[in-house]
């Protein structure tokens, strides 16, 4: 086994250690987990990111929920440990069908069992990465003027994310631990939430012309695209901005990757990016530019609302921008710009918000 996998298995083994200490000692098996709500969240001035505050909850078995949750974690201990031993790996989802052999401890949903996974990555300060976990999803993608080494089963090789990749780009691996930013011709990375606007973006040869590296999103990006931003901002010295529709969901893609989210909180040093800038459509974007709309549905309303009780919101500009979408009750996607012309927003609007931020 490598070390870096016996390590793993070490931390993971302490939990069950623990409980084992606990029962010698007459006492019931117990794990004390940070609270994951926008309540328990607090901006740490050190880092620039939003973490888990001081509130807490302990699961204690005293009753048959509390004792399920620690035998269902018992058995993932024990799987991540054997997989481990293998030098195996598996998808969440997997895990998720394995538990149907596990009797009592079978999970309900996926949701569950993703959730305990993120309960050891608190408990071991480890990622799943490190249990030999990966979503189910693909990777996003990147394209731009920009150079890395990728380590593959195969050895080493150098990619240059505009000269050696097709029209989809480079994708993002599910551990980005592989990638080595060699060097780069760029000035900023922009993050763009949707397939058609990434692909206006290169078809216009928007990154040539402004030096800019563009990265897809897919939608929620995933663990691996967050860390990716973060280290092309850190590593590579590239400031970043995150290109979105005008809806509370898209913002709070935007909050992923600027502020870190609330379930990921524990991570937020290696995922979040505090210095990326929204540059996505703003509400005030749409009576300005004539954009089509559609009538916000009562979860936008909601989710608007609850926005403005979010402490990684409160901002004298989230707070005009937000208030006004609810007096407008109006949304838009960044596609909307084609009304005015399918270049229009790789010659006029990004050009003209990237100006004003100071980028170019």
């Amino acid at each position: 086994m490598r070390d870096h996998d016996a390590k793993t298995e070490e931390r993971l083994v302490d939990i069950a250690r623990i409980w084992y200490d606990q029962m010698g000692e007459g006492a019931l098996p117990s794990i004390t987990l940070p609270t994951r709500t926008k309540q328990n969240i607090a901006y740490d001035d050190d880092s620039g990111v939003w973490k888990y505050g001081d509130r807490a909850s302990t699961r204690i078995a005293t009753s048959a929920k509390s004792a399920l949750h620690l035998l269902k974690m018992a058995f993932v201990i024990g799987f991540l440990k054997q997989q481990l031993r293998e030098n195996r790996s598996s998808t969440l989802r997997e895990m998720y069908y394995i538990s149907e052999g596990w009797k009592k401890a079978k999970f309900s949903a996926q949701d569950e069992s993703n959730l305990l996974i993120e309960d050891l990555e608190i408990l071991t300060d480890l990622q799943r990465e490190a249990f030999h976990l990966r979503p189910e999803e693909d990777g996003a993608s990147i394209y731009g003027p920009l150079r890395l080494k990728e380590q593959t089963r195969r050895g080493e090789r150098v990619i240059h994310c505009q000269e050696d990749v097709g029209e989809a780009g480079y994708p993002i691996p599910n551990n980005v631990d592989t990638i080595e930013f060699l060097d780069h011709d760029a000035k900023f990375v922009i993050a763009i939430e949707t397939g058609g606007m990434y692909a206006r973006l290169m078809e216009n040869g928007f990154d040539e012309e402004y030096g800019a590296v563009l990265v897809h999103l897919k939608g929620q990006p995933a663990r691996s695209t967050r860390r990716v931003l973060r280290r092309l901002s850190t590593e590579m010295n590239l400031p970043v901005v995150v290109f979105t529709d005008g809806d509370p969901w898209s913002y709070r893609i935007f909050a992923s990757v600027a502020y870190g989210s609330i379930k990921s909180a524990h991570m937020s040093d290696i995922l979040a990016t505090p210095g990326a800038q929204f540059i996505g459509v703003q509400p005030s974007d749409i009576g300005e530019y004539n954009l089509p709309s559609d009538a916000l549905t009562e979860g936008d309303i909601a989710a608007l609302k609850a926005e403005l009780t979010d402490p990684r919101f409160d901002t004298a500009y989230w707070k005009q921008q937000i208030n006004l979408q609810l007096t407008m009750k109006l949304k838009s996607e960044q596609q909307a710009f084609a009304s005015r012309g399918l270049d229009f927003v790789t010659r006029d609007y990004l050009p003209a918000r990237l100006s004003e931020m100071g980028i170019i």
